[in-house]
């Protein structure tokens, strides 16, 4: 199925950058728990930190303090944060997200909860840049993070397009919960390496309405959205 050209320029396809452009998720899950490790030996941090992930770090950080019962100093949160930011700089693009991306007519953004200068990094790095210029809404340029509907609330706005005629790909139950709560559509990816089956029921949950896990799926996904779309705007 393609989509109707006429319909293109009245949708826009936003997606996550960790875990959805960027397979980072699960290298900044390893480094979290090798730094918290080294902080508290012998605390079990994987079973409180990894449902976490999708949220900002010093969110992830500060509660996954507060459910064990410990404590981070600023200076211990801040620290982390740039290791993470580091090391999930080198992560690889998603397998198979260039060419899928070339495959979708439509504009293209990308809705993080991470910082801007991350973002345009790590795109740059991987080349995919060319897919989203400058339509890049990031955590550091909204009042409150995801799961507040913020980033995708503006990029609505920065297209011009109300929420509705916006579909999203996002991996993390934080990110499904942003985007449902702005209006939007969303897919829910699980082809990273972080992610489990477990995921699955959990962003159907938060109102994911489809959830695959191969980027070669998205080009037929979008399209197939794009035509209910159009209907249901008639």
């Amino acid at each position: 199925m393609t989509a109707d050209p006429a319909a293109v320029g009245r949708f826009a396809l936003i997606c996550d950058c960790d875990g959805v452009l960027i397979d980072s998720e699960a290298v900044a899950a390893r480094e979290l728990v090798r730094e918290l490790h080294a902080r508290w030996p012998g605390t079990d941090v994987e079973p409180v930190l990894l449902p976490l992930l999708g949220l900002r770090i010093e969110r992830v950080l500060q509660d996954s303090a507060t459910q064990l019962g410990r404590e981070l100093s600023v200076a211990d949160i801040d620290a982390i944060r740039r290791s993470v930011e580091a090391a999930a700089m080198q992560a690889p693009a998603v397998d198979g997200i260039d060419a899928a991306l070339a495959q979708v007519p439509l504009v293209k953004g990308c809705a993080s909860n991470s910082f801007r200068p991350y973002v345009e990094s790590v795109l740059a790095r991987t080349g995919l840049k060319r897919f989203f210029g400058e339509r890049l809404f990031c955590a550091d340029a909204v009042a409150n993070p995801k799961p507040a509907p913020d980033v995708y609330l503006a990029a609505a706005q920065g297209f011009g397009l109300a929420p509705g005629a916006c579909l999203v790909v996002e991996d993390s139950v934080t990110g499904v919960t942003a985007a449902a709560a702005a209006g939007m559509a969303v897919l829910g990816f699980i082809g990273g390496g972080h992610a489990s089956d477990a995921q699955i029921d959990r962003l159907h949950a938060a109102g994911a309405r489809h959830v695959f896990d191969d980027m070669r799926e998205l080009p037929e996904l979008v399209a197939q959205w794009t035509v209910s779309a159009t209907a249901a705007a008639r």
